[in-house]
């Protein structure tokens, strides 16, 4: 569904009109297009003392196809390496990094922090690298004009920010912003042949795929280079068989909530194995607690969370997935922040935020599987565009980037989370929505 007022504050009378009333001025988001794939311009590399990372990091970069530089007057991205900063008293080497050059940050423009892990045995050293999750929240909800900010934290050689660096400081991540994510060295991951498509030979089992986010998901997976299985309800059998033809990828009609679902599942795979499965049915059933009978309760955990461990059970226990396996399941800010008359809903997704942060350590250590999820804000969708106006027009606005997300959003991040370096997190894909911020 068009947002016209995003469509109205992008002309003269709008602008003018906004700003008078003190209203949002959403800014267009640049996201990836084959005729645009990189953010362009310049990247500005700022470093702290100390730095582990001084030498590899822009050896780092610019395989990513950047080219760090430590000077420029309008930068689109800029990367600040505050792995070093220990003690209150350091955290001003970051203020007087970022204070000259935040305002010269381009329109949809990146601002990457680069942490540590807070260590339990270094209280200094913990204050200062929480300090840093506070102060890029904050910074994301002032950059405003499209410009997003995270923190990386690196744990191990740098090698395994690669892939979240590439995200970050891509159009692909136009919705994501405010987010702290940890890379790590528990696992190994081999750059691909040809970053353009990372997921070349890789079989993705992507359910719920017949609409919607689920359709974006399997479109953007097949972009970067996967096979893909679709799964769907019986009911959505002709829509889900369009989009397989057209993506070149199998159809599986099946109810994910039926008892022998795994089985089937595995059955129907190439050789029965998968490299990537994507969690995304997801159904609601919206009433207030007082009123919701237990059929509408059942049905949405049913399928939104009760799916989810039960197909995983079933093809880990298949040793279905292939080396490198990847998980990526779809939470909601609904599970992090709660919402009236989604009780049943907001459990659900709670839960998978719960299934991704148990699993992810176990999984990766006994099946060499990552785990994680993607937590969707406001997204424009044709369940979004029934919503009462007013509520959808505050679900749009009230987020750092006042305006809703897409399909392709979530997709984008499914995607760089299906190429590994991240594992037992939930990364939330909703323009730092104010709910549960």
């Amino acid at each position: 569904m068009a947002d016209r007022y995003l469509t109205f504050t992008a002309t003269a009378p709008g602008r003018f009109l906004t700003r008078r009333l003190g209203l949002p001025q959403p800014t267009r988001l640049r996201r990836w297009s084959p005729e645009h794939p990189t953010l362009g311009g310049e990247l500005l590399l700022l470093r702290t003392a100390d730095s582990p990372y001084a030498k590899d990091l822009p050896t780092l970069l610019r395989s990513t196809g950047h080219q760090p530089t430590s000077t420029t007057a309008a930068p689109t991205a800029v990367v600040l390496d505050a792995t070093a900063i220990r003690g209150a008293r350091a955290l001003a080497e970051v203020h007087e990094a970022l204070h000259p050059v935040v305002r010269k940050v381009a329109d949809n423009g990146r601002v990457v922090l680069l942490g540590s892990p807070p260590e339990g045995s270094d209280h200094h050293q913990a204050a200062a690298q929480q300090a840093l999750e506070g102060f890029t929240r904050s910074l994301a909800k002032e950059l405003g004009r499209g410009r997003t900010a995270s923190l990386v934290r690196v744990s191990g050689p740098i090698a395994t920010a690669e892939s979240t660096l590439r995200f970050l400081l891509s159009p692909k991540s136009a919705y994501v912003t405010g987010q702290v994510i940890e890379t790590g060295p528990a696992e190994t991951v081999a750059a691909p042949a040809d970053w353009d498509r990372p997921l070349a030979g890789r079989t993705a089992l992507v359910t719920g795929a017949a609409r919607g986010i689920g359709e974006a998901v399997a479109e953007v997976l097949t972009r970067d280079g996967a096979t893909v299985v679709l799964l769907d309800v019986p009911s959505a059998g002709q829509d889900l068989a369009r989009v397989a033809d057209r993506l070149g990828g199998s159809a599986l009609p099946l109810d994910i909530t039926a008892p022998d679902a795994g089985e089937r599942i595995v059955a129907a795979l190439p050789d029965g194995c998968v490299d990537i499965l994507v969690h995304n049915a997801g159904i609601t059933r919206d009433r207030k607690l007082a009123n919701m009978a237990r059929d509408r309760w059942e049905q949405v955990i049913d399928v939104n969370l009760g799916a989810v461990l039960t197909t995983t059970d079933a093809l880990l226990k298949a040793d279905a997935f292939r080396p490198g396996g990847r998980i990526v399941a779809t939470a909601s800010i609904a599970g992090i922040a709660g919402n009236a008359g989604q009780t049943n809903y907001a459990a659900g997704k709670a839960g998978v935020i719960g299934f991704v942060r148990s699993l992810g350590p176990r999984a990766l250590a006994e099946y060499g599987v990552t785990v994680n999820a993607v937590a969707p804000g406001f997204i424009e969708t044709k369940m979004t565009a029934a919503v009462p106006v007013l509520i959808r027009e505050a679900g749009r606005r009230m987020n750092s980037l006042a305006q809703g997300g897409l399909p392709v959003d979530v997709a984008e991040t499914t995607s760089w989370l299906a190429q590994g370096g991240v594992n037992g997190q939930t990364v939330r894909v909703c323009g730092q929505s104010l709910l549960g911020a």
